[in-house]
């Protein structure tokens, strides 16, 4: 019986992920964006249903979402890109707990439809542990108000 063995270069470097010029062009503008509650573990925390605006930017390799209307500001991480699906998260402190927002949208021409599921985790000021979880998933709908593809 005889083996063959393949060595790798010491100097190989395997990298995995999402390049941002796979995001689609229509992702790119302002979004009047509605949410209603699916489902939750702490349905007083989250509210039942609400309309905001998101402004999706690109700069370089950084895209950024912003909500004019609670002035958060954001750089997202793409997670996923397949066609006209894209699946990005965002991390942001809320309250002196963490907030993790991933979402799943699909796009069609000045519309989306898909998931924002939301995790706010609260930490011990005493050693750092999370001592609460909270959860929450939303519906969500997107209409184009400007940007790329707006007029067809």
């Amino acid at each position: 019986m005889m083996f063959n063995y393949v060595f790798a270069s010491d100097n190989l470097t395997l990298t995995a992920g999402v390049c941002v010029n796979d995001v689609p062009k229509t992702f790119f503008g302002s979004w009047r964006v509605t949410a209603k509650l699916e489902d939750s573990n702490s349905y007083g925390t989250f509210k039942p249903q609400s309309v905001d605006l998101w402004t999706l930017s690109r700069t370089g390799d950084i895209i950024y979402l912003s909500n004019p209307f609670t002035g958060a500001n954001a750089d997202i991480t793409v997670k996923a890109v397949e066609g006209n699906l894209v699946v990005f998260s965002k991390k942001a402190p809320y309250d002196n707990k963490m907030l993790t927002d991933t979402v799943s949208i699909r796009l069609e021409k000045n519309s989306f439809t898909g998931i924002n599921t939301l995790t706010l985790e609260s930490y011990s000021l005493v050693d750092g542990h999370v001592i609460k979880t909270e959860t929450a998933r939303y519906i969500i709908k997107g209409e184009k108000i400007s940007g790329e593809n707006i007029i067809e």
